[in-house]
Protein backbone atom coordinates (compact mmCIF):
# COMPACT_ATOMS: atom_id res chain seq x y z
CA UNK A 1 0.00 0.00 0.00
CA UNK A 2 1.31 3.40 -0.94
CA UNK A 3 2.54 6.38 2.06
CA UNK A 4 2.34 9.69 2.32
CA UNK A 5 4.99 10.60 4.95
CA UNK A 6 3.84 14.39 6.31
CA UNK A 7 5.71 16.36 8.67
CA UNK A 8 4.09 18.53 10.93
CA UNK A 9 4.07 21.26 13.58
CA UNK A 10 1.33 21.44 16.39
CA UNK A 11 1.07 23.97 19.44
CA UNK A 12 2.02 22.23 23.08
CA UNK A 13 2.25 25.00 26.13
CA UNK A 14 4.22 27.78 23.66
CA UNK A 15 5.95 25.12 22.51
CA UNK A 16 6.47 23.85 19.15
CA UNK A 17 6.37 20.02 18.72
CA UNK A 18 7.23 18.30 15.65
CA UNK A 19 5.99 15.21 14.52
CA UNK A 20 5.52 12.65 11.42
CA UNK A 21 2.64 11.32 9.69
CA UNK A 22 2.13 8.31 8.07
CA UNK A 23 -0.39 7.84 6.01
CA UNK A 24 -2.04 4.98 4.19
CA UNK A 25 -3.25 6.82 0.95
CA UNK A 26 -6.58 4.81 1.10
CA UNK A 27 -7.84 5.15 4.90
CA UNK A 28 -11.03 3.27 5.69
CA UNK A 29 -13.62 5.72 7.82
CA UNK A 30 -13.98 4.93 11.78
CA UNK A 31 -10.38 3.57 11.17
CA UNK A 32 -8.15 3.14 14.37
CA UNK A 33 -4.19 5.30 14.23
CA UNK A 34 -0.98 4.57 16.46
CA UNK A 35 0.29 7.35 18.10
CA UNK A 36 3.88 6.60 18.92
CA UNK A 37 5.31 8.07 22.60
CA UNK A 38 8.62 8.94 22.44
CA UNK A 39 10.42 8.44 25.78
CA UNK A 40 13.71 9.54 27.19
CA UNK A 41 16.43 10.37 24.61
CA UNK A 42 17.71 7.73 22.38
CA UNK A 43 20.40 7.75 19.34
CA UNK A 44 18.64 7.98 16.07
CA UNK A 45 20.00 4.85 15.14
CA UNK A 46 18.76 3.41 18.20
CA UNK A 47 15.24 2.82 19.53
CA UNK A 48 14.06 5.46 17.34
CA UNK A 49 14.78 3.95 14.14
CA UNK A 50 12.57 1.03 15.14
CA UNK A 51 9.74 4.00 15.51
CA UNK A 52 10.33 5.05 11.92
CA UNK A 53 10.47 1.57 10.92
CA UNK A 54 7.53 0.69 13.10
CA UNK A 55 5.09 3.28 11.53
CA UNK A 56 6.24 2.73 7.99
CA UNK A 57 5.09 -1.00 8.42
CA UNK A 58 2.04 -0.17 10.12
CA UNK A 59 0.56 2.41 7.48
CA UNK A 60 1.94 0.13 4.51
CA UNK A 61 -0.90 -2.32 6.31
CA UNK A 62 -3.42 0.27 6.42
CA UNK A 63 -2.71 1.86 9.90
CA UNK A 64 -2.46 5.05 9.79
CA UNK A 65 0.77 6.31 12.47
CA UNK A 66 1.64 9.43 13.90
CA UNK A 67 5.43 10.12 15.76
CA UNK A 68 6.45 13.37 17.41
CA UNK A 69 8.72 14.52 20.07
CA UNK A 70 8.04 15.62 23.25
CA UNK A 71 9.06 19.11 25.00
CA UNK A 72 12.54 18.93 25.13
CA UNK A 73 13.52 16.09 23.34
CA UNK A 74 14.76 16.07 19.26
CA UNK A 75 13.70 18.54 17.12
CA UNK A 76 10.79 20.00 19.72
CA UNK A 77 11.37 23.09 21.56
CA UNK A 78 10.37 23.96 25.08
CA UNK A 79 12.01 22.38 28.50
CA UNK A 80 11.63 18.77 28.84
CA UNK A 81 9.06 18.08 31.64
CA UNK A 82 10.28 14.26 32.41
CA UNK A 83 8.12 10.88 31.17
CA UNK A 84 5.82 11.69 34.63
CA UNK A 85 4.67 14.77 33.21
CA UNK A 86 4.02 14.78 29.23
CA UNK A 87 0.25 14.18 29.68
CA UNK A 88 -0.57 18.02 27.75
CA UNK A 89 2.37 16.56 25.00
CA UNK A 90 0.45 13.45 24.82
CA UNK A 91 -2.90 15.65 24.63
CA UNK A 92 -1.69 18.01 21.70
CA UNK A 93 -0.32 14.99 19.62
CA UNK A 94 -3.52 13.16 19.29
CA UNK A 95 -5.40 16.66 18.60
CA UNK A 96 -3.20 17.30 15.99
CA UNK A 97 -3.40 13.30 14.72
CA UNK A 98 -7.07 13.91 14.40
CA UNK A 99 -6.54 17.07 12.75
CA UNK A 100 -4.26 15.63 9.96
CA UNK A 101 -6.06 12.16 9.76
CA UNK A 102 -9.27 12.28 7.95
CA UNK A 103 -11.63 8.95 8.90
CA UNK A 104 -9.49 9.09 12.48
CA UNK A 105 -11.91 7.76 15.21
CA UNK A 106 -10.12 5.77 17.86
CA UNK A 107 -5.99 6.12 19.06
CA UNK A 108 -3.44 3.63 20.56
CA UNK A 109 -1.08 4.82 22.47
CA UNK A 110 2.45 2.73 21.81
CA UNK A 111 5.22 3.34 23.85
CA UNK A 112 8.90 1.96 24.92
CA UNK A 113 10.10 1.66 28.55
CA UNK A 114 8.95 5.32 30.24
CA UNK A 115 7.31 5.90 27.43
CA UNK A 116 5.08 3.05 27.87
CA UNK A 117 4.16 4.64 31.49
CA UNK A 118 3.48 7.95 30.47
CA UNK A 119 1.13 6.59 28.31
CA UNK A 120 -0.66 4.66 31.37
CA UNK A 121 -0.23 7.89 33.12
CA UNK A 122 -2.44 9.35 30.55
CA UNK A 123 -4.79 6.66 28.84
CA UNK A 124 -7.83 7.09 31.74
CA UNK A 125 -8.66 10.71 30.82
CA UNK A 126 -9.00 10.80 27.25
CA UNK A 127 -12.00 8.45 25.83
CA UNK A 128 -9.97 8.62 22.38
CA UNK A 129 -8.16 6.29 23.31
CA UNK A 130 -9.14 2.56 22.79
CA UNK A 131 -5.76 0.79 22.97
CA UNK A 132 -2.39 0.59 24.49
CA UNK A 133 1.05 -1.40 23.32
CA UNK A 134 3.63 -1.27 26.13
CA UNK A 135 7.00 -2.36 25.49
CA UNK A 136 9.22 -2.98 28.88
CA UNK A 137 7.36 -0.52 31.20
CA UNK A 138 9.55 1.11 33.30
CA UNK A 139 8.08 0.58 36.73
CA UNK A 140 11.46 1.19 38.80
CA UNK A 141 11.85 1.86 42.74
CA UNK A 142 15.44 1.77 44.19
CA UNK A 143 14.32 -1.35 46.16
CA UNK A 144 12.98 -3.44 43.28
CA UNK A 145 16.08 -2.60 41.10
CA UNK A 146 18.53 -3.93 43.54
CA UNK A 147 16.37 -7.01 43.89
CA UNK A 148 15.89 -7.92 40.40
CA UNK A 149 19.96 -7.03 40.16
CA UNK A 150 20.57 -9.68 42.66
CA UNK A 151 18.07 -12.30 41.73
CA UNK A 152 18.79 -11.41 37.51
CA UNK A 153 22.32 -10.57 37.35
CA UNK A 154 24.82 -11.87 40.11
CA UNK A 155 22.98 -15.41 39.43
CA UNK A 156 23.52 -15.47 36.19
CA UNK A 157 27.17 -13.76 36.81
CA UNK A 158 28.06 -17.50 39.04
CA UNK A 159 27.46 -19.62 35.77
CA UNK A 160 29.20 -16.91 33.35
CA UNK A 161 32.98 -18.86 32.32
CA UNK A 162 34.54 -15.05 32.01
CA UNK A 163 33.95 -14.48 35.87
CA UNK A 164 35.37 -18.29 36.93
CA UNK A 165 38.52 -17.47 34.39
CA UNK A 166 39.08 -14.00 35.95
CA UNK A 167 39.09 -15.93 39.36
CA UNK A 168 41.41 -18.30 38.82
CA UNK A 169 43.20 -16.29 36.98
CA UNK A 170 43.94 -13.91 40.16
CA UNK A 171 42.30 -10.91 37.98
CA UNK A 172 39.23 -10.39 39.56
CA UNK A 173 38.31 -7.28 41.82
CA UNK A 174 36.99 -8.98 45.12
CA UNK A 175 36.95 -5.56 47.27
CA UNK A 176 35.08 -4.12 44.61
CA UNK A 177 32.66 -7.23 44.25
CA UNK A 178 32.29 -7.12 47.58
CA UNK A 179 31.29 -3.61 47.69
CA UNK A 180 28.44 -3.71 44.99
CA UNK A 181 26.88 -6.60 46.23
CA UNK A 182 26.28 -5.44 49.80
CA UNK A 183 24.66 -2.28 48.38
CA UNK A 184 22.89 -4.15 45.79
CA UNK A 185 21.77 -6.15 49.31
CA UNK A 186 20.75 -3.02 51.29
CA UNK A 187 18.97 -1.39 48.93
CA UNK A 188 16.70 -4.12 48.30
CA UNK A 189 16.18 -4.70 51.93
CA UNK A 190 15.23 -1.41 52.55
CA UNK A 191 11.40 -0.97 51.62
CA UNK A 192 11.15 2.84 52.57
CA UNK A 193 8.22 4.56 53.24
CA UNK A 194 4.92 2.66 51.46
CA UNK A 195 2.04 5.19 50.11
CA UNK A 196 -1.21 3.83 50.11
CA UNK A 197 -3.35 4.20 46.94
CA UNK A 198 -5.04 7.25 46.99
CA UNK A 199 -7.37 7.02 44.41
CA UNK A 200 -10.14 9.76 43.97
CA UNK A 201 -12.70 10.73 41.63
CA UNK A 202 -10.13 13.12 39.61
CA UNK A 203 -6.17 11.83 38.75
CA UNK A 204 -4.49 9.23 40.65
CA UNK A 205 -2.26 9.98 43.13
CA UNK A 206 1.44 11.03 41.67
CA UNK A 207 2.78 10.14 44.80
CA UNK A 208 2.76 6.88 44.43
CA UNK A 209 5.45 4.47 44.21
CA UNK A 210 5.50 4.07 40.30
CA UNK A 211 4.73 0.33 40.17
CA UNK A 212 1.30 0.98 42.21
CA UNK A 213 0.89 4.46 39.81
CA UNK A 214 0.97 2.46 36.46
CA UNK A 215 -0.99 -0.41 38.23
CA UNK A 216 -3.73 2.37 39.40
CA UNK A 217 -3.59 4.32 35.79
CA UNK A 218 -4.36 0.95 34.14
CA UNK A 219 -7.19 0.02 35.84
CA UNK A 220 -8.83 3.03 35.93
CA UNK A 221 -8.71 2.55 32.17
CA UNK A 222 -11.56 0.68 30.06
CA UNK A 223 -9.01 0.04 26.70
CA UNK A 224 -7.33 -2.84 25.59
CA UNK A 225 -3.80 -3.08 26.33
CA UNK A 226 -0.59 -5.40 24.72
CA UNK A 227 2.11 -6.15 26.69
CA UNK A 228 5.74 -6.92 25.63
CA UNK A 229 8.67 -8.11 27.53
CA UNK A 230 11.93 -8.60 26.83
CA UNK A 231 13.46 -11.74 28.57
CA UNK A 232 16.87 -10.00 28.47
CA UNK A 233 16.18 -6.86 29.97
CA UNK A 234 16.34 -5.97 33.59
CA UNK A 235 13.24 -3.30 33.42
CA UNK A 236 11.09 -6.30 32.08
CA UNK A 237 12.87 -8.70 35.09
CA UNK A 238 11.77 -5.43 37.33
CA UNK A 239 8.05 -5.48 35.84
CA UNK A 240 8.24 -9.08 36.18
CA UNK A 241 9.04 -9.08 39.62
CA UNK A 242 6.60 -6.65 40.86
CA UNK A 243 3.98 -8.37 39.22
CA UNK A 244 4.84 -11.54 40.93
CA UNK A 245 4.76 -9.68 44.50
CA UNK A 246 1.37 -8.24 43.92
CA UNK A 247 -1.94 -9.90 43.97
CA UNK A 248 -3.74 -6.53 42.49
CA UNK A 249 -1.33 -6.51 39.55
CA UNK A 250 -1.79 -10.60 39.03
CA UNK A 251 -5.76 -9.59 39.21
CA UNK A 252 -5.26 -6.99 36.49
CA UNK A 253 -3.24 -8.87 33.93
CA UNK A 254 -5.84 -11.83 34.12
CA UNK A 255 -8.36 -9.42 32.87
CA UNK A 256 -8.87 -10.64 29.07
CA UNK A 257 -8.71 -7.06 27.83
CA UNK A 258 -4.72 -7.54 28.47
CA UNK A 259 -2.81 -9.45 26.55
CA UNK A 260 1.15 -10.53 27.52
CA UNK A 261 3.77 -11.57 24.78
CA UNK A 262 6.97 -12.37 25.85
CA UNK A 263 9.99 -12.66 23.39
CA UNK A 264 12.71 -14.54 25.68
CA UNK A 265 16.19 -13.51 24.07
CA UNK A 266 15.02 -10.09 23.08
CA UNK A 267 16.88 -7.00 24.72
CA UNK A 268 15.57 -3.86 26.14
CA UNK A 269 15.58 -2.17 22.59
CA UNK A 270 14.53 -4.56 20.63
CA UNK A 271 17.76 -4.21 18.43
CA UNK A 272 18.35 -7.07 16.22
CA UNK A 273 16.20 -6.92 12.74
CA UNK A 274 14.54 -10.32 14.09
CA UNK A 275 13.00 -8.91 17.77
CA UNK A 276 12.38 -5.53 15.66
CA UNK A 277 10.00 -7.29 13.18
CA UNK A 278 8.33 -9.59 16.00
CA UNK A 279 7.50 -6.58 17.76
CA UNK A 280 6.15 -5.02 14.53
CA UNK A 281 3.93 -8.00 13.93
CA UNK A 282 2.51 -8.41 17.27
CA UNK A 283 1.64 -5.26 17.30
CA UNK A 284 -0.35 -5.05 13.88
CA UNK A 285 -1.76 -8.95 14.47
CA UNK A 286 -3.36 -7.29 18.13
CA UNK A 287 -4.19 -3.83 16.16
CA UNK A 288 -6.64 -6.38 13.68
CA UNK A 289 -8.09 -8.75 16.74
CA UNK A 290 -9.21 -5.29 19.05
Amino acid sequence: MRVNEIPIVFNCEQADLIGILHCPVSVESDTVGVLIVVGGPQYRVGSHRQFVLLARYLAENGIPVMRFDVRGMGDSTGLSAGFEHIDADIRSGIDAFYQHQPGLARVVLWGLCDAASASAFYVYQDHRVSGMVLLNPWVYTQQGAAKSYLKHYYLKRLTNPDLWRKVFGLRFDYLQSLRSLFDFTRKALNGGNKLIAQVSAGTVDQRLPLPERVRECLRRSSCNILIILSGRDLTADEFRDAVRQDFIWQELLADPRITRRDLPEADHTFSTRVWRDQVAELTLDWLRKV
